[in-house]
């Protein structure tokens, strides 16, 4: 008896596990990747400079940029905030991408150098079912890399 309940156990653990591995391949439909770049060189950019001159924890940095496409061709804005934390390490940052079909904010810790992987915060529009993260990363022109993933929130 004892033996058969457990059998039991085992193969709905096993049916269970099978149908987990393959939820994946049906959710990649709701699956959005976006390739950005925010253009630092252009826009409005303001530092707020406290404390002592440079660099230091609470400095506050206020930015209005294009969003570009991976052809460089303009697609929206990308503005925010980075206020900084740890000089010289990372900054606490919250911006948005704003596209013609919906907007998404992002926020978390910015690296001060390389790649940074935050949260997606919020997305209204045509990503409001959506959560997700974003992968900034500081080129050598001046510009920034964004991928943003989106996935469908389960109902």
């Amino acid at each position: 008896m004892q033996l058969n309940r457990l059998a039991r156990v085992g193969v709905r653990f096993l049916v269970a596990s099978a149908l987990t591995l393959t939820l994946p391949a049906f959710a990649s439909d709701d699956v959005i990747v976006l390739t950005t770049i925010a253009d630092a060189n252009a826009g409005t950019k303001t530092p707020v400079d406290l404390g002592q001159h440079g660099p230091s924890q609470g400095d506050i940095f206020v930015f209005d940029q294009p969003l570009l496409n991976d052809q460089h061709k303009a697609i929206g804005n990308n503005g925010g905030f980075c206020i900084t934390v740890r000089p010289g390490v990372f900054s606490q940052c919250q911006w948005t991408l704003q596209l013609g079909d919906g907007t998404i904010t992002v926020g978390g810790q910015e690296a001060a150098s390389g790649p940074s992987t935050l949260p997606v915060i919020g997305t209204p529009g045509a990503y409001q079912q959506y959560d997700g993260i974003i992968v900034t990363k500081p080129l050598p022109d001046r510009t920034f890399s964004q991928i943003v993933t989106l996935r469908r929130i389960a109902r």
